[in-house]
């Protein structure tokens, strides 16, 4: 009897990406399926530009759906706060695994802690979710711009170009980093991006026999429910992946509802809300909406959800 041939899974070349693709290939492999993991070259990866610039929504995974949809690879594997919001034609996320840590770390000199560092104290991050957060917790660093890896980011601190970084827990857990973590920042004031430490697998929407094989081997139902509120809330309020928004939901123990912490920057106004509810995209939907009604009228007349958001640079003076 011939061999089924291997699936070949997509995933970006970085070696964070490579890791998480080894981590979804390996449980496949697990049960008897053979996979090869193809590389796929992103705009996010080529680029060098600010994310903001080059529009940060789908640049890391745009790619990977053109050889989806080409067949050229027969699932993907992406970091799920990478993915737009909208549903994408013919393919369709098949599983959501088991979440990693969704915290934030610091990276310092010294080790320092967050509250430790001094005042004008340079802190990179390429998120403007972390750099308003930051502001909130710290207004007297100066949050820089940067981009690249996780390795070239730890580097700047190492070289001294900066006093710390900002980047996430579950990426450093992945490539076995955790080590040079000075700070896992509480969640209640460095609330994640929605869909941060989760990965999406993706396939297309016609091949049911492997999107059955997914379901079974990866899905992990808590965290798809987690994430699908979280992410409501960013297709409301029309916000891609660069957008200042944070977004945390978690089951409460015992319960099938969900809590939901979000942060936003709207009409340069810092903003919180908490909901609790069962369904998660009603949820996510709804906690939106109250953050949305908060906005000015007059500054906000004629105008979508997503022209509230902040826009200024990340880089500022302390």
């Amino acid at each position: 009897m011939t061999a089924p041939p291997a699936l070949r899974l997509g995933t970006r070349a970085s070696a964070l990406a490579t890791s998480q693709s080894e981590w979804v290939a390996d449980r496949l492999r697990a049960t008897g399926i053979e996979v090869d993991l193809v590389h796929v070259h992103t705009e996010g990866d080529t680029n060098r530009a600010s994310l903001s610039e080059i529009g940060g929504t789908g640049v890391f995974a745009s790619a990977l759906r053109v050889a989806l949809r080409a067949g050229d690879i027969d699932l993907a594997v992406h970091s799920l706060k990478d993915l737009p919001t909208a549903p994408e034609h013919g393919l369709l996320i098949a599983a959501v695994p088991q979440r990693e840590d969704p915290h934030d770390a610091l990276v310092a000199r010294d080790g320092l802690r967050l509250h430790a560092l001094p005042g004008g104290a340079r802190v990179g991050t390429g998120s403007a979710r972390r750099a308003a957060q930051l502001r909130q917790l710290r207004p007297d660093l100066t949050i820089q711009d940067i981009r690249g890896n996780v390795g070239t980011r730890i580097g700047y601190v190492r070289d001294g170009d900066l006093d710390a970084v900002v980047l996430a827990c579950a990426g450093l857990s992945r490539l076995g980093r955790l080590d040079e973590v000075a700070e896992r920042l509480p969640i209640e004031g460095m609330l994640p991006a929605p869909g941060q430490g989760a990965l999406a697998v993706e396939c297309r929407e016609e091949d049911a026999d492997l999107r059955q094989v997914l379901a079974s081997v990866l899905e992990h139902e808590p965290t798809r429910r987690a994430v699908d509120a979280e992410r409501a809330v960013l297709r409301r309020l029309g916000a891609g992946c660069t957008a200042p928004v944070a977004a945390w939901a978690r089951l409460i123990e015992g319960s099938d509802a969900l809590t939901l912490s979000v942060f936003v920057m709207l009409q340069d106004q810092p903003q919180r809300h908490v909901a609790t509810g069962f369904d998660p995209a009603a949820l996510g939907h709804d906690v939106a909406e109250h953050l949305l009604s908060r906005l000015d009228p007059v500054q906000h007349s004629g105008t979508g959800p997503a022209a509230a958001f902040t826009t200024r640079s990340h880089t500022t003076g302390a």
